[in-house]
């Protein structure tokens, strides 16, 4: 019998991708019955000792205005809240770009946060690409130059709905592992963009991302969303957990919550997203 308190307690959620909008039944995405699953979830939450509620980006489908009907369901939670952007939530009018990281709460872009002696590393997935920045911008130049690299190679994640990092934010990941390592504090990495295992909807050169955090005795998951039907894999002695997207389906959600462990990562799942029990020995 496992009696041992966690460390850390996470209610997770991935692109709930809220809109005014029609379902798109090709893509088996249903917007409209966004706001009913976040309520759904917040209530499930609510009585739990979580330490935070985590967005693993998109939180909307498009246009600026759906964030207040979203946000307004989550900060009705008593639970602190870390989000972070997706693609979607850039599919906004050109003079909100800058706003996107402020309107999430985020304090920059990409950023490490302490709860409980675990290091969170919240990364910015965006950062090169087609819709996070105007045309004539570097970094939008940057992610044309990228894109048709990877087109080149036959790459299957050179989509336009993918994005980058740039060597400075890995350079920076880099520098907070190696931080971990030396303070023996363990590591959850949070992203967007899956990078392993591969996928035509990893982050643009994510393999060698995939290989930084492997490598890291420090890191012990990697958690996204973006591939809504989720997805898992192990690296190295990383876990690499692809949460599924609430918006999908008809009549079905998905969350969870994430209960970290000295010896292991539980995840309890509701709706579409499994439960899995993550050995970290």
């Amino acid at each position: 019998m496992r009696h041992q308190e966690p460390r850390l307690r996470l209610g997770i959620i991935a692109d709930p991708q809220y809109a005014d909008r029609d379902p798109d039944t090709d893509l088996n995405r249903y917007f409209r019955e966004v706001p009913a699953r976040l309520e759904q979830a917040i209530t499930h939450f609510e009585p739990l000792p979580l330490d935070a509620i985590i967005v693993l980006g998109d939180l909307i489908d498009r246009d600026f205005e759906n964030f207040s009907t979203v946000l307004g369901i989550l900060e009705r939670s008593r639970h602190p809240r870390i989000l972070l952007p997706g693609n979607h939530d850039f599919l906004v009018s050109a003079d909100r770009l800058h706003d996107i990281h402020a309107t999430l709460g985020m304090p920059a872009p990409y950023y490490q946060h302490r709860l409980n002696g675990v290091r969170l590393l919240v990364t910015e997935g965006n950062e090169i690409s087609l819709f996070s920045s105007p045309k004539g911008d570097p970094r939008h130049v940057e992610a044309e130059a990228r894109l048709a690299a990877l087109k080149a190679e036959g790459a299957a994640n050179a989509q336009t709905w993918n994005a980058g990092i740039s060597q400075t934010q890995e350079d920076w990941i880099r520098a907070r592992l190696t931080d971990a390592e030396e303070a023996c504090e363990p590591v959850l990495l949070l992203g967007h963009y899956p990078i392993h295992p591969p996928s035509d909807h990893n982050l643009w050169d994510g393999e060698r991302l995939a290989d930084l955090v492997a490598t890291s005795p420090a890191s012990v998951a990697y958690l996204c969303g973006h591939q809504h039907a989720g997805n898992y894999a192990r690296l190295g002695n990383t876990h690499f957990v692809n949460f599924c997207g609430m918006v999908d389906t008809p009549e079905t959600s998905a969350f969870a919550v994430l209960s970290l462990f000295d010896d292991r990562i539980e995840i309890e799942g509701f709706g579409r997203e499994p439960s899995r029990i993550l050995s970290l020995t």
